[in-house]
């Protein structure tokens, strides 16, 4: 089979997946909006110059020789995609498109596979966490930090207990650029009585080897 059309059956096969699952799931708010360094999932019916997955760069515009005018970025996903239906017009009377937001969400700490992650704007603080692999052992799980950015370089700190199924920071969705970290749970054992024991035997080092030298003199 021709190589051209070995593609052409591909992409309609992932055109068709692509739609399945955008009717399965619910679509992204319109007043989700993306950010540089988040990825637009765009796929294109009998289009695979078109199609993929791309960064926003810090323009605000898709990384992509083709849609390097398109701005997707500080706009509602609604204005994101009707921005590339223009563009689109260009080459198709009727373009046949589908786009997916993927937000940039970074876990870090007592988690198994810390990352930066693109995922989909209804994704939660859980699930996001999930993705990483869940927490370890040592991870402290009732005092999960979010550390989400806010315009003018301000930063909010939120406390998601991921032990309570109800919490609204745990199930709240993610937002672009989210920092999410889990610290590592305090022990006594660790943190208190193995420094206290260190600290002591030092000081017992140190009055030892002042007898010695009192003695040799």
């Amino acid at each position: 089979m021709p190589n051209s059309i070995l593609g052409y059956l591909t992409l309609a096969m992932l055109f068709g997946v692509t739609q399945l699952a955008a009717q399965a799931t619910p679509r992204p708010s319109d007043q989700t909006v993306l950010s540089p360094g988040d990825t637009l999932r765009i796929v294109v019916w009998r289009k695979p110059e078109f199609s993929g997955d791309f960064v926003i760069g810090a323009d605000g515009t898709v990384i992509h020789p083709l849609f390097r005018a398109v701005r997707v970025a500080g706009v509602p996903i609604a204005t994101a995609e009707s921005n590339i239906r223009t563009f689109l017009l260009q080459y198709d009377q009727n373009p046949q498109f589908v786009i997916e937001p993927l937000l940039r969400v970074a876990i870090s700490g007592e988690v198994p596979r810390p990352s930066v992650f693109a995922v989909q704007p209804r994704t939660t603080i859980a699930e996001a966490i999930a993705r990483a692999g869940g927490t370890t052992q040592y991870g402290n799980r009732g005092k999960v930090r979010v550390i989400r950015p806010e315009s003018g370089g301000q930063q909010q700190v939120f406390l998601a207990n991921l032990q309570d199924p109800a919490d609204p920071i745990a199930s709240s969705q993610v937002r672009s650029g989210d920092q999410v970290v889990v610290d590592r749970k305090k022990s006594f054992f660790r943190d208190v009585l193995v420094p206290t024991l260190t600290v002591i035997g030092s000081i017992a080092s140190v009055g030892l080897l002042i007898d010695r030298i009192r003695r040799n003199q």
